[in-house]
């Protein structure tokens, strides 16, 4: 097995639902990060590319046809270059990652992109075709997330809850007060505009140039979905989701728009294409569990792992999870024995408030948590996520 290294790693900043980048076509969106890779990377031979791997998990408006074969064409990459565009919903931008790791440590190249790409903002409205003829009962079904289409057998044996409804499952089933969600909720806060305020983010983020009617290009830079709060401010909003619930806008990740794109290289690829190892990945895996408590995914997806690679959740100096609810957050971190607030699990902010365009998400918490291993906060690293229908995925890297 090849030795493989994330080498470099950058992000659109992230907007928010019909915000900043709700105009840009969610292919073109995916192109921009590969352009910029392009851009900083004169000296790379991208025919040598073995793959351009992206997350996904629309793909039923401007995503389809292999958003990640669109995208490299768009950007300028050879014709000769390859795409495919994965699937595994919020986790795919993680998948992707693992995917183009697995090329290269199979020894089939020395160089690939991974990557994802979500507009949620763009997400289609789709129809479906009548079931008999001269049907005048037309439906359709918003594709910007959770179920459509809803198999009734799938509703018998599992239940379709929406996204809300199973970090309420999560929270009712494991204990997670509204209290201590939105305590974590204010941490995510706090952490992301400090981060924000320290330029943390300035590597990581290329400025998009929004096209306007009348004058000149808006230049957006600056990740768009965190807010200031106030623990009184989030005790005071509603829990619409379930009578006596306790999961809420203020303590849920955001509906974002968004693109990123890491390349990966073996150590022949290093020195072929000059590039600066940020750290090595050193395995992934994934694990699934009940559809109704998707959040808790993350948790024997780490568990898998670390029994792989002989560590426990204990051992690693970065952990970011993605906070898709602060429920599941906190439920996850529970169950893998770390504590609520620690200050080396998502140091920066996560999705609460920095935004969750799902298909991207995965590359983004992968992307920066290399880059907080070069930054020298620690040798061992682990990314994790859950994933809607009840799975979880984790990745862990490892400093050079």
């Amino acid at each position: 097995m090849e030795r493989v290294f994330i080498c470099d790693y950058i992000r659109t900043p992230i907007g928010r639902y019909g915000g900043s980048l709700s105009g840009i076509r969610t292919d073109d969106l995916a192109a921009l990060p590969l352009k910029a890779l392009i851009e900083r990377h004169k000296s790379i031979d991208w025919e040598a590319v073995v793959d351009v791997i992206y997350g996904c998990a629309n793909q039923a408006g401007e995503d389809n046809r292999s958003v990640a074969r669109m995208a490299l064409l768009l950007a300028g990459l050879p014709e000769i270059v390859s795409g495919t565009t994965l699937n595994r919903l919020c986790g795919s931008g993680m998948d992707a990652v693992l995917a183009a790791y697995r090329r290269l440590a199979l020894g089939e190249g020395d160089l690939a992109i991974a990557g994802g790409v979500e507009s949620m903002s763009r997400a289609p409205y789709v129809m479906p075709k009548p079931t008999t003829a001269f049907s005048r009962e037309p439906s359709v079904e918003d594709t910007t997330i959770g179920w459509r289409f809803i198999n009734p057998l799938m509703q018998k044996l599992h239940g379709t809850d929406s996204m809300p409804e199973t970090a309420e499952n999560v929270a009712e089933d494991f204990g997670i007060s509204r209290q201590d969600q939105d305590a974590f909720a204010l941490r995510s806060q706090q952490r992301a505009a400090a981060a924000i305020a320290d330029g943390v983010f300035d590597d990581e983020i290329m400025p998009v140039d929004i096209p306007q009617r009348r004058g000149d290009p808006i230049r957006f830079d600056q990740d768009e979905h965190p807010r200031a709060t106030t623990l009184e401010e989030l005790a005071s909003l509603r829990a619409p989701f379930r009578d006596g619930g306790s999961v809420t806008a203020g303590n849920a990740s955001g509906v974002n728009d968004g693109a990123a794109a890491l390349i990966l290289a073996t150590e022949a690829g290093v020195m072929r294409h000059g590039l600066a190892p940020l750290a090595q990945i050193t395995g992934g895996a994934t694990a699934g569990v009940a559809p109704r408590i998707m959040g808790m995914g993350p948790a024997p997806a780490t568990e898998k792992l670390c029994a792989r690679l002989n560590i426990a959740p204990a051992d690693f100096d970065v952990v970011e999870l993605n906070e898709a609810f602060a429920s599941q957050a906190l439920a996850v971190l529970r169950r893998l024995g770390l504590p609520d607030d620690a200050e080396h699990i998502n140091p920066n902010g996560g999705a609460i408030a920095l935004g969750h365009p799902l298909g991207m998400s995965g590359t983004r918490i992968a992307g920066s948590a290399a880059r907080m291993l070069a930054r020298g906060q620690g040798r061992r690293a682990l990314a994790m996520m859950c994933i809607g229908v009840g799975q979880g995925i984790a990745l862990s890297l490892e400093a050079v």
